[in-house]
């Protein structure tokens, strides 16, 4: 865990991605978590939800527009497909872990505490909220060259942070087994803030658990876990 100042932070985080905000309270916004904002600040610093809905919204939009021109041999189902595997939670944790994203994210005591540092769905959000606070302050063109470089490009040439659910779908009909099935296994957390757990069952025994913030995310999870334990690859 990084515990040090977030000016010496921020700095590091521009390093990284190549680009230095012209407003930096942007930056600072998108790296908030909720349970920073009211720990610390009594509510008064703004968290990056707002960000993360802005920042989902230009990842759909440079996604489609990516695929749309590299995978023309692909109808629109399968295209919608694979933009759903690439920018879904895991993807995205995964990409943002590769620059270390987690490393800056400014969290409350109580959610350090509870491993929200490490958690997808936080780090998720972060990352689009990054993409949200890029896209206010450079504009679209800075969003995009971001997102290319940081998701897409990554991911285009990584299948293994590709759609874990029919990769194991996949496997799993190769294999021949009978029966299989994805259960709820819980969950956790405030209404506005709940994590589902997810279990992937063959032939009656779990073979991958996962969680998200949505019950197909935890469900992603829990496929590559079992992915994994199968000897397979998450595609």
């Amino acid at each position: 865990m990084v515990s040090v100042g977030f000016a010496k932070d921020k700095e590091e985080l521009e390093k990284t991605i190549g680009y230095t905000f012209g407003d930096r309270e942007l930056l600072k916004r998108a790296l908030t978590h909720s349970s920073f904002a009211n720990e610390r600040t009594g509510g008064k610093h703004k968290d990056y939800e707002r960000l993360e809905f802005l920042g989902d919204a230009v990842l759909e939009l440079v996604s489609s527009d990516y695929l749309y021109h590299k995978r023309d041999d692909l109808p629109e189902g399968k295209l919608t497909k694979l933009r759903a595997s690439m920018v879904c939670e895991p993807a995205l944790a995964t990409c943002a872990r590769k620059i270390e994203l987690q490393q800056y994210i400014l969290l409350g005591k109580g959610e350090e505490l509870t491993g929200g540092r490490d958690r997808d769905s936080i780090i998720s959000d972060v990352m689009e909220a990054v993409i949200g606070a890029m896209y206010l302050d450079g504009g679209i063109d800075r969003a995009r060259e971001f997102i290319y470089r940081f998701v897409l490009d990554e991911m285009d040439g990584d299948t293994s942070i590709q759609d874990s659910k029919t990769a194991l779908q996949e496997l799993i009909q190769a294999i021949g087994y009978e029966s299989f099935e994805y259960r709820m296994a819980g969950e956790k957390g405030p209404d506005h803030d709940k994590i589902f757990m997810a279990e992937a069952v063959l032939n009656g025994k779990v073979i991958g658990r996962g969680e998200g913030r949505t019950k197909k995310a935890a469900e992603q999870m829990a496929a590559g876990r079992a992915m994994e334990s199968l000897g397979g690859r998450s595609e």
